[in-house]
């Protein structure tokens, strides 16, 4: 579907509500974005305890973001000025490439066991294992409303762990959670399946708990980008230090960090805003940038000098749910989904991977031509000019000021407004 969202930032709040309305919502989402309905007090009472009040932060779009040829308006929720200009620019510049084309390589959900204080350990794993199918149906029995939807326990795994004279055997079970994140419903089974593990090994269960190491909801994005698009002057050259910035990430842990903060970035401010839940994404995806026993980048960018066109891609565990938790409960989020054509889970863990890649393009296509600072710093020169007081009719008057002052600051930007005044 065909949109015309040229100069969308340019527009005041009425007109970018106009072309969503026509585009986009359904008259009961439309009403709750443009009423600004946002989570109310006795909702957010009987969510979680000891709660004195609701806490906003802006939602922003994305718009025309393209993902396996479907555009997509992307909803953001964050606080930070460049994140969602630069999500929107290199949307814009890789739809013009194709787009962003995703691979779900699984869709489960792991849990674990641990088992203490067993006399023989070898013996233990054989025999679980022998019993894996009786264990996966104690476990089904424990949650049979996943079964009847086609979901369920699906596999175990054994690990004989020891280190300091301790040694644990562990169970893993794997489930098909489907369209659920399924923390609560893998809890369920573990607990169900605690009690035979133990009699079948003899020792004793110190704990049964979903891992959020979700090394079975592997989602891959991967873009193409023709030099050209880069820069017309010198996009191979900036293709080429694009690669080498990447490898920098896969070898530095102080770059690796940095390099990751801007991925999540727009993966924080998706999951965010489609009512998931961002630590474990955050816990799920740190651990994994740590798979090969050291904290690396998570995308990796390389040159095609044949094709001459640079190739991002990055895969990461995304437990993203289209059902459960705040999903069902707080408005902003029913308007973020209706934003997206409501997902299944599999579409907007794609969605949320693509992000991360497009904001990474931003952060590091800047960071290897022109700096990171040249963008930032008209946002932060809003900011400040925001803090010291300006009006909407004097922002632009006094970011602009601002910007041509040796100190960008607040008492800066405190002298520039005094001259308005």
């Amino acid at each position: 579907m065909e949109k015309n969202w040229s100069g969308f930032y340019k527009k005041n709040r009425a007109e970018r509500l106009d072309i969503i309305n026509e585009k986009i919502l359904d008259e009961s989402s439309f009403e709750l974005l443009e009423k600004n309905k946002v989570l109310d007090f006795e909702t957010a009472n009987n969510m979680v305890e000891n709660v004195v009040g609701t806490f906003s932060l802006p939602f922003s779009v994305v718009p025309n973001f393209v993902v396996n040829n479907i555009a997509y308006c992307v909803p953001f929720v964050t606080e930070e000025p460049s994140v969602v200009a630069a999500c929107s620019n290199a949307g814009k510049i890789i739809s013009s490439c194709g787009g962003f084309k995703t691979v779900i390589h699984d869709r489960k959900m792991i849990g674990q066991v641990a088992l203490y204080d067993v006399e023989n350990f070898s013996l233990a794993k054989d025999t679980i294992m022998t019993n894996s199918e009786a264990i996966i149906k104690i476990a089904n029995e424990a949650y049979p409303s996943i079964v009847k939807r086609g979901g369920g326990a699906r596999e175990l795994e054994v690990k004989v762990l020891n280190e300091d004279d301790v040694t644990f055997v562990v169970v893993y079970l794997i489930v098909d959670t489907l369209e659920a994140m399924g923390a609560n419903m893998l809890n369920t089974m573990l607990e169900a399946i605690k009690p035979f593990l133990e009699q079948l090994t003899g020792g004793n269960s110190l704990m049964a708990i979903l891992s959020n190491y979700a090394t079975r909801s592997i989602v891959s994005s991967k873009c193409e980008i023709p030099f050209d698009k880069l820069s017309k002057e010198d996009g191979k050259e900036i293709a080429k230090k694009m690669e080498l910035a990447a490898k920098f990430a896969k070898m530095d842990v102080y770059r690796a960090a940095t390099h990751n903060k801007g991925i999540f970035n727009g993966i924080d401010s998706v999951v965010i805003a489609s009512g998931n839940d961002w630590r474990a994404v955050e816990a799920a995806c740190q651990s994994y940038a740590a798979k090969n026993f050291r904290y690396e980048g998570l995308s990796t960018w390389t040159c095609d000098y044949e094709k001459e066109v640079l190739i991002g891609e990055l895969s990461l565990p995304m437990p993203i749910a289209s059902v459960g938790g705040s999903i069902g409960i707080n408005p902003s989020v029913k308007v973020a989904r209706s934003l997206m054509k409501n997902p299944d889970a599999k579409t907007l863990a794609g969605i949320i991977v693509s992000v991360g890649l497009a904001q990474n393009f931003s952060a590091v296509r800047a960071l290897v031509s022109t700096g990171i600072q040249k963008g930032h710093m008209k946002l932060h020169a809003k900011s400040l000019a925001i803090l010291a007081g300006a009006t909407n009719e004097q922002l632009e008057e006094v970011v602009e000021k601002l910007q041509k002052e040796k100190h960008m600051n607040l008492e800066t930007a405190k002298k520039i407004l005094t001259q308005f005044k």
